[in-house]
């Protein structure tokens, strides 16, 4: 029950900051916008040559751009906030403060902060896989709708445990940014299909950076691609990685020495 009421009192604190800067929602409205419109242009571009890419037509990468746009929106939402505070903290040594509260420390460092003009990414990401529905003529039935979630919730548990594994590496190297880079570079590459790249790049997008369950597996549940063999493979790949994000962090935590050492 603490842990709830203080994962509560910060994300409502969270969101109140954020309103006090109501400028940053035209700028995260603008930032959308120009990222929506590089993508459909370079859709297009690649339609004016060919009828399918790959296997998949146009409705169906419209579909993986907006799951694209809706996981990006949540991991800057929530994941990424968080974890560059987890940095930030480990680096100046100021972590002790979430380490003496009556709670789980790795969920409070996990829920501090909550980029409220963020969410115009997860509404952007909505309508464009409603357009692409459309398109596609495709009702989604319970078992679509259950899967999709399911293959959301375990892709955004991944990025989760990758992100928290990549930021404990702090406990022991002072500078960690360049990997930041790596995987946001790495996460671009996650607007097309896994499928259409390299068989090298295509197992450094599922395995080292699970950017194809984050983004290609919940498309394919709306495309009617995905095969139950996936989507129990994401469940367990999810359960794996949030296991060892966990070791790692508890490992990393042994080697904090904190503000008062």
């Amino acid at each position: 029950m603490n842990t709830l009421k203080l994962m509560w009192v910060h994300i409502r604190t969270g969101v109140l900051n954020e309103l006090q800067y109501r400028v940053n929602f035209f700028i995260q409205l603008m930032e959308t916008a120009v990222s929506l419109t590089v993508g459909l242009v370079g859709l297009s571009l690649v339609f004016n040559h060919t009828t399918d890419l790959r296997g998949w037509s146009r409705p169906e990468l419209l579909m993986v751009m907006g799951v694209h746009i809706l996981t990006g929106g949540l991991i800057r939402t929530m994941i990424q906030p968080n974890m560059e505070r987890l940095m930030a903290d480990i680096q100046e040594g100021t972590l002790d403060y979430a380490l003496t509260k009556p709670a789980d420390a790795q969920v409070l460092i996990s829920v501090r902060e909550f980029r409220f003009w963020r969410l115009t990414d997860l509404v952007t990401g909505l309508i464009v896989m409603g357009v692409a529905l459309v398109e596609l003529r495709f009702v989604v039935g319970p078992w679509q709708a259950l899967a999709f979630l399911l293959a959301l919730s375990c892709g955004a548990a991944m990025i989760y445990s990758f992100w928290l594994m990549l930021t404990s590496v702090a406990f022991w190297v002072v500078r960690v940014h360049e990997m930041v880079n790596l995987f946001e570079g790495m996460y671009a590459a996650g607007r097309w299909p896994v499928g259409i790249y390299p068989d090298w790049l295509r197992t450094g997008l599922t395995f080292l950076v699970p950017v194809a369950f984050a983004v290609t597996v919940p498309a394919e549940a709306l495309t009617n691609r995905l095969t139950p063999q996936t989507l129990a493979g994401a469940a367990a790949l999810a359960v794996v990685l949030f296991l060892l994000a966990r070791w790692v962090w508890r490992r990393g935590l042994r080697a904090y020495s904190g503000a008062s050492a």
